[in-house]
C-alpha cells in the first residue's frame, strides 16, 4: 500500500485500485489472466487483525472494515479489467484454512471461525453467508447495503478458485479462544473439498511450499498427490504451483522484520541455482505432462488455458 493511502481502513483506496487495473489492461492488452488482490483473508486478518500489516490495526470492527475494502477493490477491479478485455479469466489466490476444537467445549468456537474463513471468498463472488457470519459483519461495520451491493456481483462466472495451502493453514481452537498451530491434519485433499463443495468452480492449486529445503521435494510430491487424487474425484483442478521461484527473504517473520534472512523455499535460490524440489517440479512437469485423469478431460500438468479454452467452445 502506498503511504498516501494510509492502509486499507481507508474507503477511498478500492476505487482508486480498480482504476489502476484499468489502466494495467489498457497498458497491457494481451495479459488476459489476472489475481487483482492476492489472498484477501490474510491481508484483512494481518492488517486489521492482529496488528501486522500496513495500518497495523487490531480488532474485529478493523478486520472487517479492511476486509470489505480489499473485496471491493476485488470486485470492482475485475469489473474495470473486463470493461477492457472481455474475455478476462480471474484466478482468485486466497489462502484455504481450517480450525480444529482442542476439547468439545471448543466447538462453538472454531465453527464460527471455520464460518469466518470463507468471508472473502463469499463477498468476492455473491455467494450467501449463514446468519452467524451475517449478524457479525453488521455487528463490525458493514452496512445492509454494502452486503447487498456485495450480493448483487456477477463476477464469479469469470473466476478460477484458487486455493494455498501450507503447513500453517491448520489452527488448533483452545478453550480460552486463543489460537494456535496444528499442523497438518486433514491436508489439501480435505479442505480444498469443502471450498469446491461451497462454490462449485474450478479449482488451481495456487501457493504451496516448505521452508525446510531438503524437505520440500517430499512436500512437493505430497501436495502433487492431494492434486491428483482430487482430479481423480471429477473436481476440475486447472493449474498447480509452487510458491515461489526464487528463495524468499523474512518469510519467517511475514515480512515484519527486516532482518534480512534468506528463506531457502524457492524453485532456486537467490545466485538462480536450481534447489532439489525446482529438480522435482521439473521431473513432475515432464512426467506428467498430456496425462489425463480418470472422468475428467483436462491434463493433470496443464494451466488453467485448458479448461478456459474448453469452456470458450
Amino acid at each position: 500500500m502506498p503511504d498516501w493511502i494510509g492502509g486499507f481502513q481507508d474507503e477511498g483506496w478500492s476505487r482508486l485500485f480498480a482504476e489502476y487495473a484499468r489502466a494495467f489492461a489498457e497498458r497491457y492488452p494481451w495479459v488476459r489472466l489476472y489475481t487483482p488482490v492476492n489472498e484477501i483473508f490474510v491481508a484483512a486478518t494481518f492488517s486489521g487483525q492482529y496488528g501486522w500489516w500496513n495500518e497495523r490495526c487490531s480488532g474485529d470492527r478493523h478486520f472487517v472494515r479492511a476486509l470489505k475494502h480489499l473485496c471491493q477493490a476485488n470486485v470492482l477491479a475485475m469489473e474495470a479489467i473486463l470493461s477492457v478485455r472481455p474475455d478476462a479469466i480471474f484466478i482468485q489466490s486466497e489462502s484455504s484454512e481450517y480450525f480444529h476444537a482442542e476439547q468439545p467445549g471448543c466447538v462453538p468456537i472454531a465453527a464460527f471461525y471455520n464460518h469466518k474463513r470463507f468471508l472473502a471468498l463469499d463477498l468476492s463472488y455473491g455467494h450467501p453467508l449463514n446468519a452467524v457470519m451475517y449478524q457479525y459483519l453488521l455487528d463490525n461495520g458493514m452496512t445492509r447495503d454494502e452486503f447487498a451491493r456485495f450480493m448483487r456481483n456477477r463476477v464469479k462466472a469469470r473466476c478460477i478458485m484458487g486455493t494455498d495451502y501450507y503447513v500453517t493453514n491448520e489452527h488448533l481452537v483452545h478453550p480460552d479462544g486463543s489460537i494456535t498451530a496444528s499442523g497438518e491434519v486433514f491436508g489439501y485433499y480435505v479442505i480444498t473439498h469443502q471450498y469446491y463443495a461451497r462454490y462449485l468452480l474450478p479449482v488451481m492449486h495456487t501457493e504451496t511450499n516448505l521452508m525446510d529445503a531438503a524437505e520440500a521435494p517430499r512436500w512437493l510430491r505430497k501436495e502433487w498427490a492431494n492434486v491428483h487424487r482430487l482430479k481423480q474425484d471429477g473436481l476440475p483442478v486447472v493449474g498447480f504451483t509452487w510458491y515461489s521461484l526464487l528463495d524468499q527473504v523474512d518469510w519467517d517473520s511475514a515480512l515484519r522484520e527486516d532482518a534480512g534472512h534468506v528463506n531457502p523455499l524457492g524453485l532456486y535460490d537467490l545466485d538462480r541455482r536450481i534447489r532439489p524440489v525446482g529438480e522435482a517440479f521439473r521431473d513432475l512437469i515432464s512426467q506428467w505432462s498430456g496425462v489425463r485423469a480418470t472422468e475428467n478431460r483436462f491434463p493433470l500438468a496443464s494451466f488453467a488455458g485448458d479448461y478456459l479454452r474448453a469452456r470458450d467452445q
